[in-house]
């Protein structure tokens, strides 16, 4: 069987206020490309298909029409809900779906129920929120490697009765090992997000999603990356795909498939004048670019010079040669520390150094994951599809 790995589409996202539908419809486009001339049995796209719980009419446009022409071209579609994807939406009519060969796995009710190419048996695993489903898993603790554990036993008591020689797994967490990007929405729950891969092992393949850059976290776990950035944090990331070949007993063959970049990023530093003068910066004329500015003092009208030359930028940011303390350096100190901390912190200063005790710790941590819970609920992002009625 021969698959392609993907994720985090994040379909309806825009960069700094720039739309990419443009940038995700030329990946799609690939991708169906890759499909035909590699003869691919199934497309796995391991979570977050979309960027938001209710996506725009031609957000959902595309994902249709990319649906249809990966069938079109002879795969199977697999695909699986991310913490951004509302469930029940994505969800829907998905049994029947599963007719034209398009399979949507949102639901507790699905996981342990393979979805069969050839001799290969494929278990997506949605995206699982502890606090929602540790219980119904029988988890031990509401924790993200606590449920996975559960939701792989049921994955491997249903292996054991099936016929099938080679098992994939598609999962959307951060597993441990993996390296992160800014454009990441935090899933931590009670500061426990991490999955050690050793969840995985007995898999021929993990398909994980989540982490935007692709990596190997452990031999047969991998993640795909998104296709497209969506952080200048991305900018050394090369964005695409991995090809799988699952054939015969031995170790499934990995290739990378380069995703289609429309536009480049740039990270530039240096004064005004270095910057709009330096031929070494002459290939970030055509990229979208993050300038840090280090004039002693904030240059007149930066952004509009800047623009003259690299037309493209899209955040500039100012650290003064010589400054001790800078409001980025302040942000940046912000953004290394959690919700939780950042609480504390502030209770620290407005009680005049006297800091968060034991009980009153416990009591934030319950306000920020709350707080957390109710943006992604009020949407339906990060749930699972309820249980069908007379579902064992």
């Amino acid at each position: 069987m021969r698959m392609i790995h993907t994720s985090d589409w994040h379909l309806g996202r825009a960069f700094h206020q720039v739309g990419l539908h443009d940038a995700q419809s030329a990946y799609l486009d690939s991708l169906v490309d890759v499909v035909r001339s590699e003869s691919v049995d199934a497309v796995l796209v391991s979570g977050d298909v979309y960027d938001r719980a209710l996506p725009a009419p031609d957000t959902v446009a595309l994902l249709s029409d990319v649906v249809e022409r990966i069938v079109d071209a002879g795969a199977a579609v697999v695909l699986s809900s991310g913490n951004h994807d509302s469930a029940i939406r994505l969800g829907f009519a998905s049994r029947v779906l599963e007719r034209s060969g398009v399979h949507i796995r949102t639901s507790l009710d699905d996981i342990g129920r393979p979805v069969l190419v050839g001799d290969v048996a494929i278990y997506p695993l949605p995206y699982l929120e502890p606090s929602l489903t540790a219980g119904r898993l029988g988890a031990t603790e509401r924790t993200h490697a606590s449920v996975l554990r559960a939701a792989m036993a049921r994955v491997r008591e249903s292996l054991t009765t099936g016929s099938h020689r080679r098992m994939v797994v598609m999962a959307h967490a951060f597993v441990t090992g993996g390296a992160t990007s800014d454009s990441e929405r935090d899933i931590s729950v009670g500061g426990v997000a991490a999955v050690p891969p050793e969840v995985f092992d007995g898999v021929d393949y993990a398909a994980l999603g989540h982490l935007h850059g692709r990596q190997q976290v452990a031999d047969g776990v991998r993640y795909s990356g998104s296709p497209v950035a969506m952080s200048f944090s991305e900018a050394r990331h090369t964005k695409g795909s991995w090809l799988v070949d699952l054939s015969g007993e031995g170790d499934p063959v990995v290739d990378f498939v380069a995703a289609p970049v429309e536009r480049p990023l740039a990270l530039l530093r240096g004064t005004l004048d270095e910057l709009l003068t330096g031929r070494e910066h002459a290939s970030a004329e055509s990229a979208w670019c993050q300038v840090t500015l280090t004039d002693p003092l904030r240059p007149l009208g930066a952004m509009e010079r800047l623009r003259a030359r690299f037309p493209h930028t899209l955040d500039l940011r100012f650290a003064p040669t010589g400054s001790v303390t800078t409001m980025s350096a302040y942000a940046a100190s912000l953004t290394e520390r959690s919700d939780l901390d950042v609480c504390c912190d502030f209770l620290a200063h407005v009680r005049g150094g006297h800091g968060a005790d034991e009980t009153e710790r416990e009591l934030l941590a319950d306000a920020v994951e709350g707080a957390r819970l109710g943006r992604a609920g009020s949407d339906g992002e990060g749930e699972t599809a309820p249980r069908r009625s007379g579902a064992a």
